[in-house]
Formats: structure tokens, sequence, C-alpha cells
């Protein structure tokens, strides 16, 4: 495997930041990804006087590990760290080397501080967008701290071990070999899962803010960069940092940017936040809204937020289908991401729930992996654009059934098949299969208001044309509000206006 050069001419740029002498340690066979792999470690040693190489034996064949020259740093590849993985790969030369990571101190601190010690494995697919994240987290962490190792496992190069760990989602990852977490975590989840997050304290002893935004999506980072730009205090309180963006593959509509993925437009919107010294606090979910002197926003750690106006832009979350076995297979094949999960039923048959864009789009990209894609659409007739209609019709191993709903998806350990009902002649039947992708579009993360914001029956927050509730002082924007249409750059609109409107009623109140 020789690398292409727009990949070669990247890394040649990359490594002139090396900082110090790093040893790649190789564990090699005979087999084809144990050539690709030492094709690449070659490569990389005639890139950069700083990179040494020796044969060893690891745990795992094909792999390599990044190491300090006389230290064993405890960041091993198993696999070939391409596709979307060049990037962690990227990052682990340059920080073993010395070179420091882009991360704020605080958390460095937390992560030296962890006492212990941590065995991390991360399974991913070299697709997955998702994947990228944690492993860099992991990376990082086990070169900060000498306790803790970490090993990113490719399932593609691994695929008994994947089958026997019955890891059916990415990224998956187990510590000490137990398991730990599935899907998307940020550093700073992955250390509040360890116990070493954030304290309460900090939270409930601030002053109050004119303007505290709750969730931080394109329409929260909209809003709060919009009311710090009036020079007032400004506060982001959110879940997830990103939201679903943080999930979402390519962006092709985001007018002036001709193609974007999510984790990188996240990054871009983090980096404008911080630009206007806006109190950003990550990783904290509200339970609580009520109108007092002041709006009061209690979070689940029970600390409470004040401020003189409030943004809810808590967003939206995948709709599930609310059948037996959906729950107990989540991640034993049940998935909701094409793109990452994809790959771990190479050859299988899987079947998508949801007969609209997304779920066509993702029969679409799955039926050049599995064997045979089963389409179930609860309508007549498929709701997706007529182009991906075609482009769905065209492929041989693709079925459609419309007007059919979903009753059951069965198992034992994992999906072995789903049941479906004709809505016509109201006969049921089976399929045998191995997975099952959940594509029925998006529920409003407004569950915790209760009744005090008005909402439609869909449990959208209504709101008028300067984005205000029904609260005197409470506004909302994007994908949780009653906005025609659930879109980014339409999110970031609704975004701007609810600032604007909240600064405007600030001045009158």
């Amino acid at each position: 495997m020789k690398l292409d050069a727009d990949i070669k001419a990247q890394l040649a740029q990359y490594l002139q930041l090396m900082e110090g002498d790093i040893l790649l340690k190789v564990s090699a066979g005979s087999d084809n990804v144990s050539r690709d792999m030492l094709s690449l470690v070659d490569e990389l040693a005639t890139m950069s006087s700083h990179i040494k190489v020796e044969n060893t034996q690891l745990e795992r064949t094909p792999s390599f590990s990044v190491n300090r020259i006389g230290e064993d740093t405890g960041v091993t590849f198993a696999g070939v760290p391409l596709g979307h993985e060049f990037t962690s790969l990227v990052l682990a030369l340059l920080q073993v080397s010395g070179r420091a990571p882009k991360v704020d101190q605080k958390v460095i601190d937390q992560i030296k501080s962890v006492k212990g010690e941590y065995h991390f494995e991360s399974y991913i697919s070299l697709s997955c967008h998702n994947c990228p994240d944690v492993v860099q987290a992991l990376n990082l962490m086990s070169i900060l701290n000498p306790g803790i190792t970490h090993t990113m496992i490719d399932g593609a190069a691994f695929k008994e071990e994947v089958e026997s760990k019955e890891v059916m989602a990415v990224p998956t990852v187990f510590l000490n070999g137990e398991p730990f977490g599935s899907g998307r975590m940020t550093l700073e989840e992955i250390l509040a899962k360890m116990g070493n997050g954030p304290d309460a304290s900090e939270l409930a002893d601030k002053d109050p803010f004119d303007v505290l935004v709750v969730g931080g999506g394109p329409a929260g980072a909209s809003a709060a960069i919009y009311a710090a730009r009036k020079g007032i205090r400004t506060g982001i309180v959110a879940e997830r940092f990103g939201g679903q963006v943080m999930d979402t593959m390519g962006i092709e509509n985001f007018i002036s940017v001709k193609y974007t993925e999510g984790p990188k437009l996240v990054a871009s919107l983090e980096e404008h936040v911080k630009e206007y010294g806006i109190d950003v606090m990550n990783l904290q979910r509200a339970k609580r809204l009520e109108k007092k002197d002041l709006i009061e926003v209690e979070l689940e750690n029970g600390a409470v937020l004040k401020s003189k106006a409030v943004i809810l832009s808590t967003g939206a979350r995948w709709r599930n289908i609310g059948v037996p076995g959906e729950a107990e297979f989540k991640n034993k094949g049940v998935a909701y991401c094409p793109h990452c999960d994809g790959p771990l039923f190479e050859g299988k048959h899987v079947a998508v729930i949801g007969g609209g864009n997304s779920g066509i789009e993702a029969a679409i990209d799955l039926a050049g992996i599995v064997k045979h894609v089963t389409v179930l659409e609860f309508m007549p007739e498929l709701k997706a654009d007529s182009v991906l209609q075609e482009r769905l019709y065209s492929l041989p191993n693709v079925t459609v059934l419309k007007n059919v709903q979903t009753k059951e998806i069965t198992g034992t350990d994992k999906v072995n098949g789903i049941t479906y009902m004709d809505r016509e002649t109201e006969e049921e039947h089976h399929i045998e299969l191995q997975g099952v992708f959940v594509q029925i579009g998006l529920v409003p993360n407004t569950d915790w208001l209760s009744e005090t914001v008005e909402r439609t029956r869909f449990g959208e927050i209504i709101v008028d044309k300067h984005g205000a509730t029904n609260i005197p002082g409470v506004f909302a924007a994007g994908d949780c509000t009653d906005s025609a249409y659930k879109q980014i750059i339409i999110s970031m609109g609704s975004g701007a206006t609810a600032a604007l409107g909240a600064f405007d009623y600030l001045i009158r109140n």
C-alpha cells in the first residue's frame, strides 16, 4: 500500500512539527493488513528523521505502538489508521514527540490527576466519523498519564475478535476488559464517566447571566455569539456541545461551504464561541425551568443557574420506533448511524426502517457493504426525493416494503430478525436478518420543560417571529421549536433571531 500524493504531502507538513524522536514498535505477520501497515510505517520513517522503527511482538498482530524513546507511552494502533483515523495517527505522532495538545490546561490537569491502572480498547471502523474523537481522547490520556493505555482496533482487520465480543456498533470502548461505553464521547465525557468530571459546586456559585443559552448546537452557538456581541454577560449550558451535528457525516447545503463534516463544523463553532468569552458549561443537563424575579434553570446535578433572559436551543434526537426489541438490542444489531456501523454488517442482511431521505440514503450506502437491504416504509409510498428513489431501485440487493408496520425486532443476545405487518391485509411476516437501522426522523428535546412552556402536540416549542415563547424573557431557537424546517442554516438564523429578541426584551424591561 502506497500513500497517495495528497496524503503524503499533508503528512510531510505535519511531520515537520515533531519536536523529538519517537519509536514505532511494529508487530506484523504475513497477511495483507500487515503488509499495508508495514508499508505505512516504512513510509513514515522515510519522511522524518525523528521516527525510528523496531520489530517486536505486541498483543495483537498486525499492530504498532507509538512511543517516546526508552518509554512505552501506551498508544497502540491495531490495523492501519487511515480513512477517518488519519488525523488520529498524525496527532499521536506529534503529541508523543512532545508537541503540546490543543486542550485546556484544566482538562490536562484532570487527566494527570487520574489514579490507578486503566487499559482502554476501542473498536472502530475507518469509515466512522464518530470514532476519531474517542480514539484521539484516549490516546491523549495515555500520553499524559502513565497509568492509562489505549489500543485502537480496526474491526475490519480483527473480525473474529469483534464477533467474539459481539461488537455491533462503533466506536465501542472496553476498559480493563469490561464494556465502558459506545458511541461518540468527548475527552470531557470520558473523564466524567471515570468520575473525574467538573465539580457541580463551581456552577452553583455563578453570578446571574444576562442571557443564558440552554443547548450548544448551531442554534445555541449562534444565539450565544449574537448575545455576547452586544456586550452582555452570556453563558451556554449544554449536555453536549455541538449537539446532533456531532453525529452528522457530510454537510453539502451549508451556504458558501461546498462540503464539510459535522465534527469539523462544531469545532469551528466552538472556536468562534470562545472568541467572545462566553461561559460554556458543557456536559450539563437541564431538568427544570422556572420564572421568578430572574429565570432559573436547574441542572441534573442540583446546581441552579439564573439569568435575566433564557434561550432554549436543546435540539432534537433520533426518533425511536418504540417496538419490542429496539431498546434491548441497541448496539447489538439495532443502530442509528449507517456511516459508522455499516461496515460491521459486511456480507449480512439488514433492514432500514424509514422511507424518507435519511432512510433511503442509508439504504443506498448500506447496499454497497452488506449482502441485502430491506427497506420498511409505513406509508403507501416512499417520501424520499425522486432522485434517491431512482438510485435505490437500481440496486440489485435491495427490497422495498411499503405500507407496512414494524411490530418487533427479535433476537436472543443480538438481533436475528424483524417482524412486520402488512397494513392492507393485516398479515404478519418475519424476516431473518442481523441488523436494523432506524431512520424515522427526529423528536425535540423538550420533555424536561413539562408544562412551563407552550408546545405543540409533537413537543415543539411554539415561538413568534422574534423567537419568543409564551413566558416573558424565555426564547427558543432551532430544531426544538415549531419551525417549518429542520436545517443547520435555519437553526443558526433562528438562534440569531432569538438572541436579538432577547436583547430587545432586556432593553425594554
